[in-house]
């Protein structure tokens, strides 16, 4: 069931992948409208559930600091994000908000049943130094005029890293929850559309099936991925396993044309794949079958 449900995790990690393809090809919707309409059509599954299904409607009834902490994960990392990208170069922003799976690697240590091995850092770190060659293909230049920026981009990557761990001890919570997320989600976001962008609509049926692909997979079902898996899988395993998301993006866009090979590509993939399995051992590692007691033989 463990390895199951951590697989149903990287599953969202892989969906992630498309994100920035699906938001190049959906034309020049501001962030906070983008949001609003992906994560309206992300709440779709779980309506079309309830609707086939009434009875798990009883689900959402869930404590409020599930609703808080789930709403809070959501929204508050969009709004951190795209506040950040508003008040700091793109590449420094986007790299400090990707800490967040290293912070799930170390905080996982402070989970009831979880213990934190070298290996997991390891991982956590080599996908991190991954990271770091892919988004930093220019360098950085870490500027103290953009010191907000940055610090909303440290919350984002907090706010991330902490929803995922805390929505961990509410694995008795259903994943039908994600749906009220999303829903709530999208109505805060176009409050922000409303008071801080300007409308833009995409133009031509190819744009509007990039938001569509959008908010059915990354930010859609990725989410109710995402939710099961730390609920119920190795949430070491997902954390160093996220940084495989930016080197698939990058490795999407180049198929896709939107960027260029080069050799800092292969050596992000590396450090990714090898942190990854490193973080991963434990799934290869079998127990050896103890050894069978002697027979002793009656004596005559």
């Amino acid at each position: 069931m463990k390895i199951k449900a951590t697989l149903i995790g990287f599953s969202a990690i892989l969906m992630w992948s498309f994100l920035a393809l699906l938001t190049a090809a959906s034309g020049k919707m501001p962030p906070f409208q983008l949001s609003a309409i992906c994560f309206a059509i992300g709440a779709f599954p779980g309506l079309f559930t309830f609707l086939l299904r009434p009875q798990r409607l009883d689900l959402l009834r869930q404590p409020a600091k599930v609703w808080l902490v789930g709403i809070a994960g959501l929204f508050g990392y969009h709004f951190l994000y795209f506040t950040a990208l508003r008040n700091a170069p793109a590449v420094e922003a986007g790299l400090i908000a990707y800490l967040w799976p290293l912070l799930i690697v170390f905080g996982s240590a402070l989970l009831p049943g979880e213990r934190l091995r070298w290996y997991h850092c390891a991982g956590a770190v080599a996908g991190l130094c991954g990271t770091v060659l892919i988004v930093g293909k220019n360098g950085f230049h870490f500027d103290p005029a953009y010191a907000f920026g940055y610090g909303a981009a440290f919350l984002c990557a907090f706010t991330w890293s902490g929803y995922s761990l805390i929505t961990r001890r509410f694995e008795a919570a259903s994943t039908d929850v994600v749906t009220g997320f999303c829903l709530a989600t999208s109505l805060l976001s176009l409050l922000c559309h409303l008071g801080l962008e300007e409308t833009i609509w995409p133009e031509g049926l190819s744009q509007w099936l990039a938001v569509a692909g959008l908010g059915l997979l990354p930010v859609g079902a990725a989410f109710y991925a995402w939710d099961f898996g730390v609920k119920n899988g190795d949430i070491q395993i997902l954390g160093a396993a996220s940084y495989a998301a930016p080197l698939l993006s990058t490795l999407i866009l180049i198929l896709f044309g939107y960027a260029e090979p080069d050799m800092r590509i292969a050596a992000a993939c590396g450090l990714i794949t090898g942190g990854a399995i490193l973080a991963a051992s434990d799934m290869f590692r079998r127990k050896a079958p103890s050894p069978a007691a002697p027979s002793r033989r009656p004596r005559s």
